[in-house]
């Protein structure tokens, strides 16, 4: 009783003087003071064939952890791009002593996690599985047997993720802005095709593991319940027989950034949003003694929703979601990035933004109170970081990777707090560029470039392989279908297909097409007619069964939607597009004037195939992008955005296996993926002015 007595007591007093106190809240806190950081050095030791171990006791829990990673430094894989990734998948397929499936149930049984690659491994596990869970990595990382049929499916996962990245804007330019500032055939610039990955073969994926795959250069790190004996004993036992080829950190000449600020500009027709990367080339090795204060300066640049970047892009002007920057570091070049994804006609807008931002920051723009939060931030999280016994470890390797003073890590926030607004103001300039650096812009350029030219930037044009196109854009007028770029023109693209399919006369006599076509949907089958009549009335009807689940019709001056039992007429703006049609085969009538707006917009592939790239804009107003084989002249696929309600929604839509029908080619095998499903329809009959009538079409 009496207890309770004095808490109701102590309560009650501590209310009266809180309510004396008066908290000015219009006032940010002062940050406290800085963590003091201690942390054990790891015990390391090095094995004879190479292998350095470093050892974290932490007997709190039973549990231990270890982690091997090889400093092997950037490689360069030419023309098998992407190697190096499978080859690291490759070695979680099982190996020589038991396959994947063994593999994965016998880590499944001991409750552990193990994952194996070509440059860092890992396991985790109770401490009395631990040696039997480790033993299993040391098995894989030594002793892969690399099955064929794995290849052949991590090869076609990679590809899928390929075909995907190409259609995002921000990966698009990402990949752009590496592969123009460090060089395209370089370790720092290149980036995987699908015509690189479909190129790796068993042989290449055994070769770079003789070669890349060695104790050379790797670290070995154990944290948790264990002894730096143990430790040893394990790593001996299991790796210490372990041979490879002596690995030495490669020479990567160093780059230069533009003379002058430029536009890398990347057309993406049916990109809802501009994607801008504005980037340059950086020196920032973790010992450089500006490290700190880049840190802070690129907190204070774009580093969080309080940010410079942020705070304009965002919350003053409303232009995107999220505007950031980062800075690299390492023993190599690397690049400083101001990145956002902006509304389309407020491209231009932005980069001025952006770049104004970036000058502020060079004239010393900043507020104590700026740089007092930037502060916090880092003393916040690196203390949340020590918690992490592992963290120590990886700290201690770092410092033997990157030739760093041994007290790097426990003098960490010194150096942090000791940041001046004179020292932010001098990285700045030394680090962040404005009149040196490459502006990597993907989206629409019809509409974007005339305004970006206010700018004054010279404008390069780029397909989505940072292959150029136009040396540079110089006026408004956007390139149509005489632009050329190695003897390659809209024209001939066209042309050559209209040729492919049956040449111009044959296409003019067709007044009718009628197909038949199948699919299965979620083991469903689906059955589809599709007709159409010139100049533009069409039909489309999908049936499971006797039920119709979906029809579209157009007889020339109105159409509807139906699914199942709900019908709707087209609204004005589908109208407009039906009514737009010209004909059956829509490139006739590309180049003869008929309001369609043809432009080549570079190289890129469907599959394995070479392909021209033409942005096509419809009488209608709608834009699409066609991909033609540069071999055959034959169409393979098509990318456009459609309303789907409210909703835009990116359709691709596939073309393959082209037969004769009569003298006209025509594609039986249809592929459309639309919002992350794919719908794989087969023709079964094509016929040409037969099995249709006027009546279809009401």
């Amino acid at each position: 009783m009496k207890n309770i007595f004095l808490l109701i007591c102590l309560s009650f007093s501590m209310g009266m003087a809180g309510a004396q106190i008066k908290i000015d809240r219009s006032k940010q806190p002062k940050p406290g003071p800085a963590p003091i950081i201690t942390f054990k050095d790891p015990s390391t030791y090095i094995l004879p064939n190479g292998i350095t171990v470093l050892v974290v006791e932490d007997h709190t829990l039973p549990k231990v952890s270890a982690s091997l990673i090889t400093d092997a430094g950037p490689i360069y894989e030419g023309s098998k791009a992407g190697m190096f990734s499978l080859m690291s998948q490759m070695m979680e397929e099982g190996t020589t002593k038991m396959d994947k499936a063994k593999y994965d149930a016998a880590i499944d049984q001991l409750g552990a996690d193990v994952s194996v690659g070509a440059s860092g491994s890992g396991v985790s596990a109770l401490t009395r599985y631990f040696e039997t869970a480790f033993g299993l990595m040391a098995d894989a990382i030594q002793n892969p047997s690399f099955p064929a049929a794995s290849l052949d499916k991590l090869k076609s996962q990679t590809v899928t993720g390929l075909k995907n990245s190409e259609k995002s804007a921000a990966a698009v330019a990402g990949r752009t802005l590496n592969a123009l500032s460090y060089g395209k055939n370089t370790a720092l610039g290149e980036f995987p095709t699908i015509e690189s990955v479909q190129s790796v073969t068993l042989a290449d994926i055994k070769k770079a593991y003789q070669t890349y795959v060695s104790p050379s250069r790797t670290y070995l790190t154990f944290v948790g319940d264990i002894t730096p004996s143990t430790a040893k004993m394990l790593a001996e036992k299991y790796l210490g027989k372990w041979k490879g080829p002596k690995l030495s950190l490669p020479s990567i000449p160093n780059v230069a950034n533009p003379t002058k600020s430029e536009i890398n500009f990347i057309d993406m027709p049916t990109a809802v949003q501009a994607q801008i990367n504005v980037g340059n080339v950086i020196n920032n090795p973790m010992n450089n003694k500006d490290y700190f204060a880049l840190l802070l300066a690129n907190q204070i640049l774009g580093g969080g929703a309080d940010s410079k970047l942020f705070t304009n892009l965002r919350e003053k002007h409303g232009f995107t979601y999220g505007s950031y920057s980062n800075v690299g570091s390492g023993r190599f070049q690397s690049l400083f990035n101001a990145s956002a994804a902006v509304r389309t006609d407020k491209a231009d807008s932005a980069v001025a933004e952006i770049v104004n931002e970036i000058l502020a920051m060079r004239d010393g723009k900043i507020t104590p109170a700026q740089l007092a939060t930037a502060k916090a931030k880092y003393n916040g999280s690196f203390a949340l970081q020590m918690e992490d016994p592992a963290r120590s470890a990886r700290f201690a390797s770092n410092i033997l990777i990157n030739n760093l003073p041994k007290d790097f890590y426990q003098t960490y926030l010194q150096k942090i707090n000791a940041v001046t607004i004179d020292d932010i103001k001098r990285v700045s300039k030394n680090y962040f560029s404005e009149g040196n650096s490459r502006i990597a812009i993907v989206g629409n350029a019809e509409k974007i470039i005339p305004q970006l030219l206010r700018l004054g930037y010279p404008v390069k044009k780029y397909d989505i392989y940072a292959n150029p196109i136009l040396d540079e854009v110089k006026n408004a007028t956007i390139a149509t279908s005489a632009a050329t770029t190695d003897k390659v023109s809209a024209y001939d693209v066209v042309q050559a297909y209209l040729k492919a399919i049956g040449g111009k006369d044959e296409l003019m006599k067709v007044k009718s097409v009628a197909t038949e076509l199948e699919m299965d949907m979620m083991g469903r089958a689906i059955n589809g007619t599709d007709k159409k009549m010139v100049p533009n009335k069409s039909l489309t009807e999908m049936k499971m069964g006797a039920m119709t689940v979906y029809k579209k019709a157009f007889n020339g001056t109105t159409g509807y939607q139906q699914q199942g039992p709900q019908k709707v007429d087209f609204n004005l703006d589908e109208t407009k597009e039906a009514a737009a049609v010209k004909g059956i085969f829509d490139q006739l009538y590309y180049t003869s004037g008929s309001g369609y707006a043809v432009e080549y917009i570079g190289a890129g592939k469907v599959g394995t195939e070479a392909t021209y790239r033409l942005k096509v804009k419809s009488p209608s107003g709608k834009t699409s992008v066609e991909q033609y084989s540069t071999k055959t002249g034959l169409l393979l696929q098509t990318e456009s955005t459609e309303k789907a309600g409210d909703q835009e929604i990116d359709v691709t839509i596939t073309y393959s296996d082209y037969r004769k029908v009569g003298n006209i080619m025509m594609p039986f095998k249809i592929l459309s993926s639309q919002a992350g499903q794919e719908f794989d329809m087969k023709a079964t009959s094509i016929k040409i002015n037969e099995g249709v009538t006027e009546e279809d079409f009401k």
